[in-house]
Parts: structure tokens; C-alpha cells; sequence
């Protein structure tokens, strides 16, 4: 290449990157969906610690439609997290489960809880400690006081643990909703929650115990979505899909596929098909690249430092496929504050008429 020729590349490259950074006055504003629930949802309510996480794992189950992060358990009427927090009231930080009992089963879900949390510990969870902190089961009903006191039974007797299953079975009174911020707080601060979680001490005490961290609804259900060899994807993709995905490249501003996109749907990743983004989460943010304020399945987004070009900024790639989508921003719109600024190249576009045929009917209410 001609030292001139070489020279223009250069600027080219830098003058790409540098437009990503900036961000236009957008005007789309994010919505709340509220999903029409089935007439024969079921409730179940546990503690287990810090509720964000509880929350979190949660909402990763097949057939679970809806948790709200809460406080039962203890004396006071509609109290406040600053009150919980002093441990005065006798709360504790719980979650209620919504489900779908023909999808997932109460035994189920008492297994999803045992696999995320520490049974033994009477003080609190991980780094959270205090008696709001603790872990207790609330039953509704007595078949569900009699399935978690069998499901206890059974995983005192497995010998997993050195120290006793201290869990509570507790009858459920009132459940009060947490404060309105507390909702749903690992997709609108995924930046802090994950922060939080890693240095928690969470998962390193589950995958020490059961060998695994906590269940990705994907992972557990069969290895839906994977990442194919070399050669079959040299085949499949573009140039273009191959060098952004694969090789860390970036497209042009304003010459793309979904840059200016206004349909709705959803996108998956274009290597491993995993759900990623819904255009209910994008707007125009003046870049010429996608722009999303949050992921549609953060399970699926994977962070990473990226200091190339001179710069410090947060990757974002997906997780079964590990391919190269774009980065992170934190001067996206409200609720979130977030940009995720992703090629799309990285990307394929199902529309919502097609989520049915294409295998994500799971989907389909999001758009009613």
C-alpha cells in the first residue's frame, strides 16, 4: 500500500471510531411492556439475599413470566429499602415469581433457588450481611409448604454441604414491592449490577459447590445457540459479517444494513442466532451505527475492556456465538443511559410477523 494510501486508511479508521463516541439528541424514548398474563399464572416467593441477583436468575427460567423484587417476612406495613436495611422491621429482601405451571413446575423452581444461594449461612448472603439477607421459602398454600420441606430434606441429605441447611419455611403474610428503582435493576444498570455481582462473591461460591455458575436458560435447554466452525462461517457470512464478527472489525456510519431501521422485530446475532436486541430498545442516536439502550437478553451480552486505537472503551460480544458486536456507551437515553452501538454486520434482523416461524414465538408479546 502507498504511503498516502496507507496515511488516508488510517484517518479513515480513526475518524469512524471517533463518530461512534458521539451521540445526537435522540428523541426515541424507550417503553415498559406490559405482558397480558395467562389466567393460570401461579405465584412463588423466596429470599435469597441481595434481590437484584435473585431477581436476575429468576427471570432467566423457561416458563417464568414475571419476578418483582419485594420485602416479607417481617412486621411493618409497606415499609422502605431504608428501613428494611436497618433490620428493625424483621423483612427480608424476597422476590415474587410468577409462572407458568404448565411450562415450569414448583419443584422446578425450588431446585433453581437452592442452585443459587447459600443454604448454610444464618447472617446473611456473600458480602450482604444482616437479617434481611437471609434465605426463606414462603408458602402460599400447603402443597407448597409440603414440596419445600421435602425439596430441604433432600438437600440436607445429599451431603453437598459441610455446614447445616439453615434455610427457613416460612408461611407467606403481605408481600410489599420493592421501591420502583429496585425493579429489573440488572437490565437498567447492567454496568453496576454486574459490578456488584462479580465482586459479591456469588458465583464463585455456586460454581465451587455445583460446578457450574447460575443457570443461562439458553445453556440449560440444550445448547440452543452455539458458535460453528471457522470453516462453516468463512461459507456463511459475508466478507464484511466474517471481518466484524470474527476479526474485530468496523463498518461504515450510514452505509448499513440496520442503521436506519425502523421495523419492529428483534435481532439476533448473525454467528449464533442468540436473541440480543429488540427495536423496541432503538433509537436514532445520530452515529450511523444501530443504537440500542439495553440488550433484550443480557444473559447473552459479554463486556470487555478494549484499549486499541488509543482509547479506552467497553467491547460488547455475545456470548454462545463470542462474536465482535459493537461497544457500550454510557450516554444513551433514559431509563438506562446506556448506548449500545453495534455494527450490522453483527446482526440479523427477525421481524415480528417472523419470530413465530423463525423460532422465537417466545417473543411475540412483546409487540402487542
Amino acid at each position: 500500500m502507498k504511503p498516502i494510501m496507507k496515511k488516508f486508511s488510517i484517518i479513515l479508521v480513526l475518524t469512524m471510531l471517533a463518530a461512534c463516541q458521539r451521540v445526537g439528541d435522540p428523541q426515541a424514548k424507550t417503553e415498559n411492556i406490559m405482558d397480558k398474563q395467562p389466567a393460570t399464572l401461579e405465584e412463588a416467593v423466596f429470599a435469597g439475599g441481595c434481590f437484584w441477583c435473585v431477581e436476575a436468575d429468576f427471570e432467566k427460567v423457561d416458563g417464568v413470566t414475571e419476578v418483582i423484587s419485594g420485602y416479607t417476612g417481617g412486621r411493618r406495613e409497606n415499609p422502605t429499602y431504608r428501613e428494611v436495611s436497618s433490620g428493625q422491621t424483621g423483612h427480608l429482601e424476597a422476590v415474587r415469581v410468577r409462572y407458568d405451571p404448565t411450562r415450569v413446575s414448583y419443584r422446578q423452581l425450588l431446585e433453581v433457588f437452592w442452585r443459587h444461594v447459600d443454604p448454610t449461612d444464618p447472617d446473611g448472603q456473600f458480602v450482604d450481611r444482616g437479617p434481611q439477607y437471609r434465605t426463606a421459602i414462603f408458602y402460599k398454600n400447603e402443597d407448597q409448604r409440603r414440596a419445600a420441606l421435602e425439596s430441604k430434606r433432600q438437600l440436607e441429605a445429599s451431603g453437598r454441604f459441610d455446614h447445616p441447611v439453615v434455610t427457613e419455611i416460612l408461611r407467606l403474610d403481605t408481600f410489599y414491592p420493592a421501591e420502583d428503582y429496585h425493579q429489573d435493576y440488572y437490565r437498567i444498570n447492567p454496568l453496576r449490577y454486574r459490578f456488584y455481582r462479580m465482586n459479591s462473591g456469588r458465583d464463585r461460591f455456586l460454581k465451587k459447590v455445583w460446578g457450574e455458575t447460575p443457570m443461562d436458560a439458553r445453556t440449560q435447554s440444550g445448547g440452543r445457540y452455539t458458535m460453528p466452525p471457522d470453516a462453516e462461517l468463512r461459507k456463511r457470512l459475508t466478507p464484511l459479517q466474517y471481518k466484524v464478527t470474527r476479526q474485530e472489525g468496523t463498518e461504515p456510519p450510514f452505509d448499513n444494513a440496520y442503521w436506519d431501521n425502523k421495523a419492529e422485530g428483534i435481532y439476533v446475532d448473525v454467528v449464533s442466532g442468540e436473541p440480543l436486541f429488540s427495536s423496541r430498545d432503538k433509537f436514532d442516536s445520530g452515529t450511523g451505527w444501530p443504537s440500542f439502550s439495553r440488550p433484550l437478553a443480557p444473559e447473552n451480552i459479554v463486556e470487555k475492556r478494549d484499549t486499541r486505537f488509543f482509547m479506552e472503551r467497553t467491547e460488547v460480544r455475545s456470548r454462545h456465538g463470542d462474536a465482535h458486536l459493537g461497544h457500550l456507551f454510557d450516554d444513551g437515553p433514559a431509563p438506562t443511559g446506556l448506548r449500545y452501538c453495534i455494527n450490522s454486520a453483527s446482526l440479523r434482523f427477525i421481524p415480528v410477523e417472523d419470530l413465530e416461524k423463525e423460532g422465537y414465538g417466545e417473543y411475540r408479546d412483546l409487540f402487542k
